[in-house]
């Protein structure tokens, strides 16, 4: 029988053997993958899918690092709130690659967006146009708010200069921004503050190349302060709560996660200490038969985070963290307890819902 390349792979490269044959278990991670080590500081960020990452990072034990915190006498339940320990640093959900360059060079004082406050909903409260929904009911005064900006830039440069690793979350192509300056919203004008205006906000939907060529930039701008850092990337499975593309809300889901799936892809065999962790492929994948997705199949289960969190911990740390099945919510207890309510009411896109909106 002759001779070919694929006579010989390792299992992991046949369909059959690899995914057929281990169902919602497989683990599709085959090359080399960074390790962490307990006092390597791991930053986060990303659509609120990142959160779940964050939240495991901590309860296993790693040196998960918060440079914006609340003040200690602040109750755990208000701080997370108000953003407080979601992420690195109190900067929200940030879904866009766009938003993420921006927000180092806004950070750095190298990018100063015209429309940078928005009055809130109730007609009253001030509105930070790129975190609308980090500071419950708003804030009091443009003053404030600009105070509160300032300090919190203050700890963006603080996480980004001492990081050993960052893990971020891409979840979004679609988004909204300024036709005067570009600047990326993470919500369109309008849902939690600001008014929608035609004639200053547009729609853009990126491009494969468009997202490339964004975590590129942050790449360049993270090590140009920090030549040590490593970046792991990973996709968010949670589908678009709806599209303004004028496609259907599921092709629009596909589009926006292949363009992200490609990009990352591109940018971890292209870029030096850059990786890729297939967090979406393991919940979306057809091996899973959407027994990760909740009823309204979008939000993932506890039990999906936990899956995909364990395989994370298994390549980067060595750890077997959950157990796949019934035993994973005993393992995890109350730290897992009302996970899916937590997301939800943690995620903006969410309110862009027609129920919500």
């Amino acid at each position: 029988m002759a001779d070919h390349p694929y006579r010989n792979l390792p299992d992991s490269a046949y369909w059959r053997r690899a995914v057929a044959a281990k169902g919602a278990a497989v683990d599709p991670l085959v090359d080399d993958f960074p390790r962490i080590g307990r006092t390597d500081k791991v930053a986060t960020a990303g659509s609120c899918f990142a959160q779940h990452v964050a939240r495991h990072l901590a309860k296993s034990g790693f040196n998960y690092l918060v440079t914006e915190q609340a003040h200690p006498i602040v109750d755990a339940d208000v701080a997370l709130a108000a953003g407080y320990g979601m992420y690195s640093a109190r900067y929200g959900n940030i879904y866009t690659t766009l938003q993420l360059v921006q927000l180092v060079d806004r950070a750095y004082g190298r990018f100063q967006p015209v429309e940078d406050v928005w009055i809130g909903p109730d007609g009253k409260s001030v509105v930070d146009p790129f975190r609308p929904t980090i500071q419950p009911g708003g804030f009091a005064s443009e003053a404030e708010m600009r105070a509160d900006r300032a300090q919190h830039f203050g700890h963006v440069r603080e996480a980004l200069e001492t990081l050993d690793l960052m893990i971020f979350t891409l979840g979004l192509t679609e988004g909204w921004r300024s036709k005067i300056d570009g600047a990326a919203f993470p919500l369109c004008p309008g849902v939690a503050g600001g008014v929608f205006d035609p004639t200053a906000h547009e729609f853009h939907n990126a491009r494969t190349g468009d997202v490339r060529a964004q975590i590129g930039a942050f790449v360049e701008k993270l090590r140009a302060v920090n030549p040590r850092a490593r970046l792991i990337l990973t996709i968010s499975p949670v589908p678009l709560a709806a599209s303004a593309s004028g496609n259907h809300v599921l092709p629009a889901t596909i589009y926006s996660k292949s363009a992200l799936r490609a990009a990352a892809q591109e940018a971890a065999e292209d870029l030096e200490n850059v990786f890729y962790f297939p967090s979406y492929e393991v919940i979306t994948g057809p091996q899973a038969r959407g027994h990760f997705f909740a009823d309204d199949l979008r939000e993932v289960t506890e039990e999906g985070v936990e899956h995909v969190m364990r395989i994370f911990l298994r390549h980067a740390a060595g750890l077997e963290a959950f157990a796949l099945g019934p035993a994973a919510a005993a393992t995890a207890d109350d730290f897992t307890a009302g996970v899916a309510q937590w997301v939800e009411t943690m995620c903006d896109e969410a309110m862009l819902d027609g129920e919500n909106a």
